[in-house]
């Protein structure tokens, strides 16, 4: 039988880097991780529809770095950056509410622009529920995301999967759209995968998206 692994996790150490990047001093660890969950947790509820991709928190000594990719900057940081500095505050005080924060350590927030949204996973699956969610036909919104990834130079595979009550159908079944390859198997294979749930009034429908970008080579290894 064959076993189905995370095609993130599957690379990690090889074309992927951690999320979280920290050392615990002895007995920090519990903590540590609880902060991240709640700073994920928070950020990924605040910030739906903002087309944010990856929430990396890296931490030392003094502060506390949350870096946030997305497509829309501009949203995310306001203006004169006053959406940023607000941000960064509610996740100060998230912090500090749970005693989860040390005095001295400072929260610190980066924005990231991505700058090719339809290459990426999960910008591409946010856009997916999107459109389900605004009630357009299953078939098409599947259909028009495959094409506009293709439409990318740099990808070279694409595979959209829809699970649950399709349309509104009393049974619940699967979709699958695929163009190009996807080798899942080879490690050196750049394969961005995202999964996310479009909550409809009839129950959630899962969404599942894999886009495969060619070959990394030792030179090209971006951790």
């Amino acid at each position: 039988m064959s076993h189905t692994v995370h095609p993130y996790s599957h690379r990690l150490g090889i074309l992927r880097d951690w999320k979280s990047r920290w050392f615990s001093p002895k007995g920090k660890y519990a903590e540590f991780l609880r902060g991240d969950i709640l700073i994920r947790l928070y950020l990924e509820k605040k910030l739906k529809g903002f087309f944010v991709s990856d929430i990396e928190i890296e931490r030392s000594e003094k502060a506390v770095r949350v870096i946030l990719s997305t497509s829309r900057p501009g949203m995310i940081i306001g203006r004169a950056g006053d959406g940023a500095t607000k941000l960064r505050e509610d996740i100060t005080k998230l912090l500090k509410k749970h005693k989860l924060l040390d005095p001295k350590v400072e929260v610190k927030l980066d924005v990231k622009e991505i700058k090719s949204p339809e290459s990426n996973a999960a910008i591409v699956a946010q856009m997916v529920v999107e459109g389900l969610e605004k009630r357009l036909p299953f078939r098409r919104v599947a259909k028009s995301t495959l094409e506009k990834v293709m439409a990318n130079r740099d990808v070279q595979g694409v595979r959209v999967q829809l699970n649950g009550r399709l349309g509104g159908a009393t049974m619940s079944r699967t979709e699958d759209r695929k163009l190009g390859r996807i080798p899942l198997q080879t490690f050196r294979a750049d394969v961005d995968y995202h999964s996310m749930k479009a909550l409809m009034p009839y129950g959630a429908i899962g969404v599942k998206v894999w886009i495969y970008r060619g070959e990394i080579f030792d030179k090209e290894v971006n951790k």
